[in-house]
């Protein structure tokens, strides 16, 4: 497929902006940034990307009230801004204090290319073109893995997605090194095959970012300079008066932050602790030597000195601050059905990590469905399978209103992600896991992974397989690189990536890296986490079997959801829904039982009840309604006395019976003039007149009436309601 990226036409005030186009699908990305810088130092790129999609780009009008894009970002847009900003942070030079925006455009969508790929490389061009100091281009790819015969595919339609085995989306530098990593199978994949493709999307990128070098070499603007700060601590470097106090700074700290990451009693709280005396110690005495200016650099001199130092003693020691190896994994505990009432629970704890997960079984009417625009861009049409992920304020000690940002719609997809392709298709209910971190230590998103198989077997799902989740980390001293297995929250702080991978004991599943470093992660380094990786999921399920190894036998008297289907005729079915739809809205409140028509069968209907005794006592009702014997059996052709009890624009309603429903007698059907209002033909409530009957609409089960027939014929003619009162 031909990718398309031109500048200079669109936007042109800006500091860069491009537009990259694929099939009918056009993305532009705008970028700009303040140039004066942020008063203090700042510890993070303040970059924002703002990616929205523009129903006008796919030929739709928003539905809302105001008829235009408004409110919060969809999950959708949440998740394609992530990867344009973690493909693109890590290449702002250290030391950049200039608010940046990077504003994404959808112009047009044709429902087969995927826009956040688009995005992405637009992103690059964006920042290339313009004098934005940053150290790009980068360049992005999508390979699928197809089923069957693993064939691989650059840039797949949305069908080609949906079909295959494995989507992965790569985003890498000139050199090969990758900067930001994203898989997730629609099937378990396994290790050779998953390798396989990356390295397709890596020889892929590299030939995009050279045509991105080219257009940046003959259109680019020249980059403003701005004040890097070095990318390591070496004592020589601090040779100006600017950085004696860093040098300083680096000198006391060192020794004490040495000892307290060689003590291994340490736990999170104690060595956080011992950290925080140490920096704060040596910060007041700078402090007062060289003012408050210099607390920024100083706070950024003491990360660097602490990542260096932590780097220096993992690569010459093989141990980590709490005294496991790299390979080693945090102790684990499971526990299972902590809560009868629920269908399914499971509280997994890694370390300080604990996550608690709840399973519940819903109707397929409460399946998650998408907006259009997202359906057309390439998500879900719906799904009955969800995962939901929390992150309150206490789980790390802090204290703050909890909600639903970017962070955890991120993680929670990641999650639901790695645990879908194990999910049966065909489930008979909608489920979603809802996995609150009750305690965070690092590594949450995969401790929620762990959480929600268990949680699954727990509930009786039938999974394919058990999937576990790890996140992989990496320091760097020098040129040695050392892959470390299952980070926590330091090791995340301070580590150059994290790399969270998850799947079966012997495939994968999902993959989500990022990478902190400057000039990317090597393929080697990439391909050594991924197989490292495969041990430790190895014996993490080998501890979740040990305390549920297959899914649930449940048994009758479960307090579990069931489904059955009834028959409903026809004619039936307005005094069983009730009017306004009365009766079924009565069970639902009362017994939380929902109907719901077969898509094959319009007399057929779904039941779903919450627990056995709700479904009988549902069915009960139900059938009762049915099974009402007052109402006489109709003959087909023949003539009965009707009672008038309401008037309408559009004819009467009429009860042949005093039990039955009344039936609407159109008004070209009461006169063999034509009438315009039954009032003309001196018609009122109580009168009875004559009519024919000529069966059921097979739809919608009304009683088709005549009175005009009966003016020009004679028939015979039977008065149920006169018979009724003679019986009595």
């Amino acid at each position: 497929r031909t990718m398309r990226i031109s500048s200079g036409r669109l936007a042109r005030l800006a500091d860069g902006c491009a537009v990259v186009s694929c099939g009918d699908t056009n993305v532009m990305v705008v970028a700009v940034h303040k140039p004066t810088p942020r008063p203090g130092y700042a510890s993070f790129v303040p970059l924002t990307v703002d990616y929205r999609h523009k129903y006008s780009a796919g030929g739709r009008i928003p539905a809302n009230r105001l008829r235009r894009e408004v409110g919060a970002p969809s999950e959708r847009e949440v998740l394609g801004a992530r990867l344009v900003d973690r493909s693109v942070r890590p290449l702002f030079p250290r030391g950049y204090n200039h608010e940046t925006q990077l504003v994404c455009n959808l112009l047009s969508v044709d429902g087969a290319n995927d826009p956040d790929l688009l995005a992405i490389n637009s992103a690059s061009a964006a920042l290339a073109l313009s004098d934005i100091p940053w150290n790009g281009p980068i360049g992005a790819v999508r390979v699928a893995l197809t089923r069957g015969d693993n064939e691989l595919i650059t840039c797949p339609t949305r069908k080609e997605m949906e079909a295959a085995a494995l989507n992965v989306v790569v985003t890498c530098q000139e050199s090969g090194h990758v900067t930001m990593l994203e898989a997730f199978a629609n099937e378990p994949v396994l290790e050779p095959q998953l390798v396989k493709t990356l390295h397709k999307a890596v020889n892929e990128c590299k030939l995009l970012v050279r045509q991105l070098k080219s257009l940046q070499e003959s259109a680019g603007k020249p980059k403003r300079e701005v004040d890097e700060w070095p990318k390591g601590v070496q004592y020589e470097w601090y040779t100006d008066e600017l950085y004696r106090a860093v040098k300083e700074y680096v000198l006391l700290i060192e020794t004490p932050i040495r000892e307290v990451f060689s003590d291994y009693s340490h736990d999170k709280f104690s060595r956080d602790k011992a950290n925080e005396v140490i920096q704060t110690t040596a910060t007041d005495q700078l402090r007062q030597r060289f003012g408050a200016d210099m607390e920024g650099h100083i706070a950024d001199a003491m990360h660097t000195c602490i990542k260096r130092l932590y780097a220096e003693m993992v690569a010459t020691g093989h141990k980590r601050c709490d005294g496991r190896l790299t390979s080693e994994l945090r102790p684990i505990t499971c526990d299972v059905d902590l809560y009868r009432p629920l269908h399914g629970s499971a509280l997994f704890q890694r370390g300080l990590t604990q996550v608690l997960c709840s399973l519940t079984f819903d109707s397929l009417d409460s399946a998650w469905k998408s907006d259009p625009f997202s359906v057309l861009t390439g998500g879900l049409k719906e799904k009955n399978f969800m995962l939901h992920y929390e992150f309150p304020q206490y789980a790390t000690n802090q204290t703050g209103a909890s909600g639903v940002g970017r962070r955890e719609i991120g993680h929670g997809s990641l999650a639901e992600r790695a645990l879908r392709s194990v999910v049966p298709v065909e489930h008979p209910f909608t489920i979603r896991l809802n996995c609150e971190v009750l305690e965070s230590n690092g590594s949450s998103s995969m401790a929620s992974v762990c959480a929600g198989s268990l949680a699954l077997m727990d509930a009786g799902v039938e999974i394919a397989a058990p999937v576990a989740g790890v996140a992989m980390g990496l320091v760097k001293h020098g040129d040695d690189y050392r892959v470390l297995t299952d980070i926590m929250g330091l090791e995340d702080h301070f580590g150059e990536m994290d790399f969270k991978i998850a799947g079966t004991r012997k495939a994968f599943t999902a993959l989500q890296l990022d990478c902190k470093l400057a000039d990317g992660l090597p393929f080697p380094v990439l391909v050594e986490a991924i197989q490292k990786s495969s041990a430790a999921k190895h014996e993490i399920i080998k501890i979740m079997n040990a305390t549920r190894g297959e899914p649930r036998k449940r048994t009758d008297t479960d307090n579990r959801p069931v489904n059955e289907s009834i028959d409903i005729p026809a004619h039936r079915r307005a005094r069983v829904f009730g009017s306004g739809g009365y009766t079924v809205r009565k069970l639902n409140e009362d017994l939380g039982v929902r109907l719901t028509v077969d898509e094959e069968d319009v007399n057929r209907y779904t039941m779903y009840a919450p627990n056995r005794q709700a479904l009988a006592d549902a069915k009960e009702l139900i059938q009762s309604i049915i099974d009402e014997p007052s109402e006489p059996t109709l003959e087909f052709g023949a003539i009965y006395t009707a009672r008038i009890v309401e008037l309408r624009e559009n004819g009467v309603l009429v009860q042949l019976y005093p039990t039955m429903t009344p039936t609407l007698l159109h008004v070209s059907q009461l006169d063999v003039r034509k009438v315009i209002h039954p009032s003309a033909l001196d018609l009122h409530v109580g009168q009875e007149i004559e009519v024919k009957y000529f069966g059921r609409d097979p739809v919608s089960g009304h009683m088709r009436l005549s009175r005009k027939v009966l003016q020009t014929t004679e028939q015979y003619k039977r008065n149920l309601i006169q018979e009724k009162v003679n019986k009595d």
